[in-house]
């Protein structure tokens, strides 16, 4: 099912894009920059290839209290696979969300575009098919907040 639901964000990051494309392939650097803001991720599986799998859970703070998981209190899960790979340019995954709540199911596709400039690497990411129940301003919120993590971690 698909919702036309969509968010657009982008950030340079001072890092080559063969840099930023690697910390997407490898579990541990997942874990540690996708997770947004405060939350910590959990790798459960993952095949950093094309048409692999992962599975993974962001975990919030015990101190938030303004939002819920989408899984549990605490968590949302996820897991998706690999549908695309252009080395160096363009990573996309297809996630679905593990929820109770029909209104968080169904495949989100999140195509990462990196584009070389001066200066580093102009990082896109775009999600398509959102669920109903992720405000589209969240997705946009935490998508920065994820990017601002990346840069960090790859040194922009």
């Amino acid at each position: 099912m698909t919702t036309g639901r969509s968010t657009t964000v982008s950030c340079l990051i001072a890092a080559p894009p063969e840099r930023i494309y690697r910390a997407f392939l490898d579990a541990e650097a997942v874990a540690t920059w996708l997770p947004p803001g405060s939350m910590t991720g959990i790798v459960h599986a993952f095949e950093g290839w094309e048409g692999g799998a992962f599975s993974m859970s962001l975990v919030y703070p015990d101190d938030e209290t303004s939002q819920l998981g989408k899984t549990s209190e605490k968590t949302d899960r996820f897991e998706g696979r690999f549908a695309r790979l252009v080395p160096d340019q363009q990573i996309v995954w297809v996630t679905v969300f593990d929820s109770e709540d029909e209104s968080f199911s169904g495949e989100m596709t999140l195509t990462t575009t990196l584009l070389p400039v001066d200066g580093g690497t102009v990082v896109t990411m775009v999600c398509e098919d959102i669920p109903s129940g992720i405000r589209l301003e969240d997705n946009e919120e935490g998508c920065r907040l994820t990017l601002d993590k990346l840069a960090a971690f790859v040194g922009g």
